[in-house]
């Protein structure tokens, strides 16, 4: 949009051109270098790392098993989401908001942290082990492998679905399940024929969410696989294990990734197109109460779904506060000392360190997110457009991938930022902003242009317009996607460890490194405080949005 006698090279266009170098030298430079490092040796064209991956079964058959994982985790998931969401949509369940809280804070937290839970409670010594071991007279090898990854990955991603799912659902109108029902179909036929394909745009949107998360994700198979190796974890460790000497090799296996997920998207975005309608919910669906085996039935899936997602976190709390030998033994005491052990002289980094990260990240998040959100919005033109695209890069690309393709390209001249804390920073930045940048779009579209031509037309600049007049009324969508972007950053784990150093190591890294060492008590106390911070965040996103639940 533009103003009678406006220039066309202004201060919104100075301001695109930075925003685009930014993304640029943080997004495309980086990949280029992955590219470069992958395809390129001494000046030529050299395929021989990609022949190298495709031809050993040791390195491709980790390929096929992160594609099994993910599309049982992707279904399953579904499976589950789904039906949540529609019975917490059209039935009357007690505590209902209370079980969305829950349901959210389990996808908010790292799936590691579920694994590392689900280990104190199913594995080879875990608590419901001992149990079932003791009363069928049985001997559980724990949940280890596909299976163990499979459940992991699937309850913590089923609310992902849920959350998308359910906000689809918020603007259906209930008028054409009344009509079906008019004609003679069943409830079954209802919810297949009228609901479910109305909510496909969103469940793909969803299930393309989950996937990436699944298919990126290397601290979840890298604590329960054992010898079930996945691609992100041989990722993971022929990068730590080849930077110094192969890192071409590393960075065949990054585009790779990139490849495939950049085909995912788009497969998603061209079924998205074919399977959308558009409609207003004039008479949305209310939830109703129900009878006899219905409400039995309803209600013990809603409850025991809810209970066995939350469980994890459940567990990391009450672990927290049990004394451990060497680290490792629960002793079956409570007690404080996992506590004093992260709070004692020299361990607090980790926590104020995500806190400081964080902080600052956001504020980059909202300064870069209202900007970009205006100029696509509102100032539409080719380089508006190449931007929005770049801003979605990052949302795509694995955290993993974008960590290592920055210390490629950020460890050495001309920039030198690895293992300082502003490579941290920015990466946290980068790869959480898109939630901001949506969320704001959102809102700013809703806003009439003719509220910003009155002010201009009474003497006030644009700036001064954008500032006094259109900012204000962004908050709302604003403070919204500012609040998911606190909390999905504070969780970032998979490209901060790579990035980090002893002096930036932030929760995740820290609860990661802990368990992994096997001090499974001082991994609870830190994975306690990360859980309360998001749970505290959760509940700042449903007072400032004045929201009773959070769907997509």
């Amino acid at each position: 949009m533009r103003y009678a006698g406006e220039k066309k090279f202004n201060v919104w266009t100075v301001l695109t051109l930075i925003l685009l170098a930014l993304f640029l030298l943080f997004v495309i430079y980086p990949i280029g270098m992955l590219m470069v490092k992958s395809l390129f040796t001494g000046g030529k064209i050299d395929l021989s790392y990609f022949v190298k991956f495709f031809t050993k079964r040791y390195y491709w058959i980790t390929l096929v098993n992160s594609f099994k994982v993910t599309i049982c985790s992707t279904l399953l998931a579904c499976l589950i989401g789904v039906p949540m969401a529609y019975i917490l949509r059209s039935v009357k369940i007690p505590c209902s908001e209370f079980l969305n809280v829950l349901i959210v804070i389990s996808y908010l937290s790292p799936p590691f942290i579920g694994a590392y839970a689900w280990i104190q409670l199913l594995g080879r010594n875990g608590f419901i082990t001992k149990i079932i071991n003791a009363i069928f007279n049985v001997k559980l090898h724990g949940i280890y492998g596909f299976a163990g990854i499979v459940l992991v990955f699937s309850l913590q991603s089923f609310p992902l679905i849920y959350m998308y799912v359910s906000g689809a659902m918020k603007n259906l109108d209930n008028s054409l399940n009344e009509a079906a029902e008019s004609l003679g179909c069943n409830a079954f036929q209802r919810v297949t024929k009228v609901i479910f394909p109305l909510v496909m745009p969103s469940l793909l949107a969803g299930m393309l969410l989950v996937f990436m998360r699944v298919f990126s994700d290397f601290g979840t198979p890298m604590i329960i696989g054992e010898g079930y190796k996945t691609f992100p974890v041989m990722l993971y460790t022929q990068f730590m294990g080849e930077v110094g000497t192969n890192d071409g090799f590393a960075a065949t296996m990054c585009i790779i990734v990139i490849v495939i997920a950049l085909m995912f998207f788009f497969i998603q975005k061209i079924l998205g197109r074919k399977f959308t309608y558009s409609m207003t919910a004039l008479k949305p669906i209310e939830a109703q109460p129900v009878t006899g085996h219905k409400k039995f039935w309803s209600y013990f899936f809603v409850f025991f779904t809810t209970f066995v997602a939350a469980l994890p976190q459940l567990t990391v709390i009450v672990t927290s506060f049990i004394g451990t030998i060497n680290g490792s033994l629960f002793t079956g005491k409570f007690t404080l000392d996992n506590y004093r052990n992260i709070f004692s002289k020299g361990n607090t980094s980790a926590i104020t360190n995500t806190y400081l990260f964080g902080l600052e990240a956001i504020v980059i998040v909202i300064i870069c997110g209202i900007l970009i959100s205006y100029l696509s919005v509102r100032k539409r033109n080719a380089l508006t457009g190449v931007l929005d695209v770049l801003t979605m890069f990052p949302y795509i690309i694995p955290g993993s991938v974008l960590g290592i393709s920055f210390l490629y390209a950020f460890n050495g001249p001309p920039f030198l930022l690895g293992g300082t804390a502003i490579i941290i920073i920015v990466s946290l930045s980068i790869r959480r902003m898109p939630y901001t940048i949506r969320s704001s779009t959102a809102i700013i579209g809703q806003i009439s242009p003719s509220i910003e031509e009155a002010a201009i037309s009474l003497g006030a600049s644009q700036m001064k317009t954008f500032i006094k007049i259109t900012i204000p009324m962004m908050l709302p969508g604003v403070i919204s996607g500012a609040i998911m972007s606190w909390i999905t950053l504070i969780s970032e784990l998979s490209s901060s460890v790579i990035l980090y150093t002893s002096k930036t190591m932030t929760l995740t890294v820290a609860i990661y490194s802990e368990v992994i060492r096997s001090n499974f008590g001082n991994a609870a106390a830190y994975s306690t405080i990360l859980t309360l911070t998001s749970i505290i965040s959760l509940l700042i996103f449903f007072k400032a949005t004045g929201s009773k639940d959070l769907s997509v």
